[in-house]
């Protein structure tokens, strides 16, 4: 694991400025820094020494040093690549995962990124042809920027790496719509991410990008008819051989454990692979429908873990300028902020932490794919109650019934994206547009509607699992799961997002996932035998927060300061007197508008912290600890 960083250019790179980005990516990769400066190039990582701790620091050269690669990421079938590629003729230096991929790339050119089973942004500079190569994992765990103005390519891990330049206006639609930005924009107008499964390639001044992978639904007719039983006994083979596979490291690995069922399988899953406790941590809240401190518990006696926990408490003023720092563009789900605590108890713990993000996207764990299978069927009864429904006042509880409720009502009779996108939009067109007192001809549900188009033919339900496998995972719970422990130096693994898992979940029937009201059928009945009862009856958990009661009580005070006038009048992009609307009517309790003011602030922070003045460098309790 580890921060990277680059330039490719027709003239000198200068070092000093690529020192400059490789500073800016210090607590992704405090252990080591290396860099490669040639006539036309500079690369640059930040290691965090998970593998090959004595000769695997980076950047890695080919026998000859006409190939270079720089990493961020693990390659978890590197061994058996090793191995092909020793037959094949290659000679190596070092016993770790990175320097598999400059020989990979030497035998397979760009086709090298398919044979990858791993998280990983790769860069490679092949001296022979004057070649940069870019690569991001078919499943964007692994973060990529890059900015391009004809003569010149720089890319990073983050984006604080890269020059700032104008915001851009798109960027900032997404975010009001989204709560995040999705690929590939940024909030800089001249920055861009990698998209997942892509490669970038810059060769004499031209940039050229190839999509390599494109992980999502089969067709109807490739769906699995196979006995339940059958499926049960496979999905948990599939399941223990990622486990295994996310487990391989030369430190010590733990689990972040929220008390649902998909940490709560990998926890008991890594626990049976470990020879010595594993060591779990967990998040709780003095709001007793937020805390699940007692399922994490069962589970943690149950395998006898090494179990670490901290209860959160609503400091504003401390909490949420430390995320806006940690997240170098603005970034406003809620949930970073116990995600970004309990990677900061597990750095003080372990160096590489699982995570169970992606079992609700791969087998229908959202309340959303319930209200999809039914809304055709009440849509009629819907828009009746509607008047009523908006009438409920608006509680401070863990997915209350009123939210629920409005939101499905005020998006039954759509068509089934839309509809989709409605259950789960912050501001929609005309509430932007009100906020900012501008029209703006781009539409951001149309990167929702592009993915969507691509699986023409797939099973219904799918389909709207798969805009939200590749871009609400994606560009909002990787990018926070990525930033929160990264900004601790901890490594955040995934093994729901491996192709022999996903694979599988892929081609199953949607009568596996959603029945009715219940929630990832078969994975719950797949992991029955391993967890407490409780555990797999109980509802979708999650390390999400009291932001509705938090922001109607001690973060209330804050929030109107945060949102100032003078605040918004100076940065100069929301309306005050609208923002002030929105903080009276959440507060008068009319309506639950947590999530639009989460968004609000994160945003005016984030201004605020890396615009409006230099960004301060981030500074992990390891580094600290080195630096005295």
């Amino acid at each position: 694991m580890c921060g990277i960083c680059g330039i490719a250019s027709g003239s000198a790179v200068d070092p000093d400025r690529l020192g400059a980005m490789s500073a800016a990516l210090a607590h992704r990769g405090p252990d080591s820094i290396g860099e490669h400066v040639d006539a036309g190039v500079g690369l640059a990582a930040r290691r965090l020494s998970i593998i090959d701790l004595e000769t695997g620091d980076q950047p890695i050269a080919n026998e000859d040093g006409t190939c270079h690669v720089v990493q961020n990421g693990e390659i978890y079938n590197y061994e058996d690549l090793r191995r092909e590629l020793e037959r094949a003729g290659h000679r190596f230096r070092t016993h770790g995962d990175t320097e598999v991929l400059v020989h990979a790339y030497e035998q397979w050119d760009t086709d090298f990124a398919r044979r990858l089973r791993g998280m990983f942004a790769v860069a490679i500079w092949d001296a022979r042809r004057r070649r940069l190569v870019l690569a991001r994992d078919r499943f964007g765990i692994k973060p990529l920027y890059y900015r391009t103005d004809g003569a010149e390519l720089s890319f990073a891990s983050e984006l604080r790496a890269l020059p700032r330049g104008e915001l851009d206006l798109d960027g900032l639609e997404a975010f009001l719509a989204f709560n995040s930005i999705p690929a590939p924009l940024t909030i800089f107008h001249e920055s861009r991410k990698l998209p997942p499964g892509y490669l970038l390639v810059w060769e004499a001044g031209r940039v050229q990008l190839e999509r390599y992978a494109r992980p999502g639904p089969v067709s109807l007719t490739e769906l699995r008819d196979d006995d339940e039983a059958e499926l049960l006994e496979e999905l948990r083979g599939r399941l223990r051989d990622s486990v295994r596979a996310h487990l391989v490291s030369d430190v010590p690995v733990g689990v972040l454990l929220s008390g649902g069922v998909d940490s709560a399988a990998l926890a008991a899953l890594a626990a049976q692979e470990s020879s010595e406790p594993l060591r779990t941590f967990s998040i709780g809240f003095e709001e007793r429908s937020f805390n699940e401190l007692d399922d994490a518990r069962a589970v943690a006696r149950m395998y006898g873990t090494d179990h670490h926990e901290l209860t959160v408490r609503p400091d504003a003023a401390l909490l949420l300028p430390k995320l806006a720092d940690a997240f170098d563009e603005p970034f406003a789900d809620s949930s970073a902020l116990p995600t970004y605590l309990v990677s900061q108890l597990a750095a003080g713990h372990v160096k590489v932490a699982l995570s169970g993000e992606g079992g609700d996207e791969l087998f229908g764990g959202y309340y959303t794919y319930a209200a999809d299978l039914i809304a055709d069927r009440v849509a009629p009864v819907a828009r009746l109650a509607r008047p009523l429904v908006e009438r409920l006042p608006s509680s401070s509880r863990k997915a209350s019934f009123d939210y629920k409720a409005k939101r499905f009502v005020r998006a039954a009779h759509l068509p089934p994206l839309e509809r989709h996108h409605g259950w789960k939009e912050i501001f929609g067109p005309d509430l932007r547009a009100e906020l900012t007192g501008r029209t703006h001809s781009f539409d951001p549900l149309d990167l929702y509607r592009a993915r969507y188009h691509e699986t023409d033919g797939a099973d219904p339900l799918a389909r709207l699992q798969d805009v939200d496998f590749g871009i609400y995972l994606v560009d909002d719970l990787l990018v926070k799961t990525d930033r929160a422990s990264m900004a601790h130096s901890l490594e955040a693994r995934v093994p729901y997002l491996d192709p022999i898992v996903t694979n599988f979940a892929f081609a199953l029937p949607a009568r596996h996932k959603v029945r009715g009201l219940a929630k990832k059928v078969l994975l719950r009945r797949a992991v029955a035998p391993l967890l407490p009862r409780r555990i797999v009856q109980g509802r979708k958990r999650g390390f999400s927060i009291p932001a509705a009661a938090w922001l109607r009580g001690d973060l209330e005070p804050f929030a109107r300061d945060t949102l100032s006038a003078q605040t918004l009048g100076r940065q100069g992009f929301f309306r005050p007197e609208a923002v002030t609307a929105l903080i009276d009517r959440h507060v008068g309790g009319r309506e639950d508008l947590s999530r639009q003011l989460w968004g609000l602030l994160a945003f005016t922070l984030w201004y605020e912290r890396h615009v409006e003045r230099e960004p301060a460098p981030l500074v992990t309790a390891r580094m600290e600890a080195l630096v005295r």
